[in-house]
């Protein structure tokens, strides 16, 4: 009979440590099963390093090469203007012609000094008056031929360049006063002026080709060239000036149009990721992705370059190698477990 009791009890404590042990797998596969739940599914992709030409888009407005504004240099009436807006002018053409009574005196006045002239040279030779008179009355004559043309050059106003009169602010008869009477500008080449950044300084060349695209003709790409650099950088924007000269041969290009500029300043190695890792930040313009690490989302701030296709290269911010969340991005924030499914 104790042999018996003693097999039931063995039995019975088996069948209890069964249980327990079974009972202990359920839990601990619950358990399992609970934290896999919790757990963020994700999408991701690797950084890779890819060779990509540094290609970068500046704006800025279009502008006359030469603009020159034509004013007399001191007041007065205008007594005709030539042109229109529009008008094409070529050098050393008549634009505007002011009032002429002061010139037409002194070139009276002229006239009588040069027949005193040949009276007093003509008595010279007969002992008739001394050289010094003679001297003197040439002297007046060489002043006032010099005052004369300083009127000439004031009272018929000529364009100094060949191009377009793109401004007329006075009409015939009105008095000049401050502003200019025209403005006429070169529009067979035109300039657009933009700030390049410091870092960019030894890489700027003049005669550099330039891809320039105007918002009124869509795709359509004009060529530039660099055609100057200015020598110092501003301490407070870290940019430097950089002329691009435009060859407006066909007219098509007009002073202040707006422009997009693109600088090809060769190929290097870049990190590259898909264009849908890169998350804005709401009511910021921070751009950040979220890598995979130890199995959590950690938040990383990047800072993209150009758009390459549907991928973006990344200046900063993250590693080659690095795993990008992909997609799933909604419900992560910084240290938020994930599940990635491949």
């Amino acid at each position: 009979m104790k042999r018996k009791n003693v097999f039931k009890g063995i039995a019975l404590l088996l069948a209890t440590g069964a249980l327990t042990a079974c009972g202990g797998n359920r839990e601990q596969a619950a358990n399992e099963t609970a934290t896999a739940d919790t757990r963020v599914k994700v999408h991701t992709t690797v950084a890779q390093l890819q060779t990509v030409n540094d290609v970068v888009t500046y704006t800025g407005n279009v502008q006359a090469d030469v603009i020159n504004h034509i004013t007399p240099t001191m007041p007065g009436r205008i007594e005709k203007i030539y042109v229109e807006i529009g008008d094409r002018v070529a050098k050393d053409q008549l634009l505007v012609r002011m009032e002429s009574s002061n010139l037409q005196q002194q070139t009276t006045q002229l006239a009588n000094l040069e027949r005193d002239y040949e009276r007093y040279s003509a008595l010279l030779e007969v002992g008739g008056i001394a050289q010094q008179q003679v001297d003197q009355i040439k002297t007046q004559i060489d002043v006032l031929k010099a005052v004369i043309r300083n009127l000439e050059e004031n009272t018929q106003l000529r364009s100094p360049i060949g191009g377009v009169v793109t401004a007329r602010n006075y009409d015939n008869g009105n008095v000049f006063a401050q502003q200019p009477i025209l403005t006429v500008q070169q529009l067979n080449l035109l300039k657009v002026i933009i700030n390049v950044s410091e870092s960019y300084f030894t890489k700027v060349r003049v005669g550099m080709p330039v891809d320039i695209r105007l918002d009124v003709y869509g795709s359509e790409v004009f060529t530039g060239k660099v055609s100057l650099i200015y020598p110092t950088v501003d301490a407070a924007s870290h940019t430097f000036g950089v002329e691009v000269a435009i060859h407006n041969r066909d007219m098509k290009v007009r002073p202040g149009m707006y422009a997009r500029l693109t600088l090809n300043f060769g190929a290097g190695e870049s990190v590259v990721v898909p264009d849908v890792a890169v998350q804005k930040q709401a009511g910021a313009n921070d751009k950040y992705v979220y890598i995979v690490q130890n199995g959590m989302a950690r938040y990383r701030r990047v800072e993209p370059g150009q758009r390459l296709g549907e991928s973006f290269e990344i200046l900063s911010g993250i590693e080659p190698g690095d795993e990008i969340v992909t997609a799933g991005h909604a419900r992560l924030i910084d240290g938020t477990p994930v599940q990635v499914i491949q």
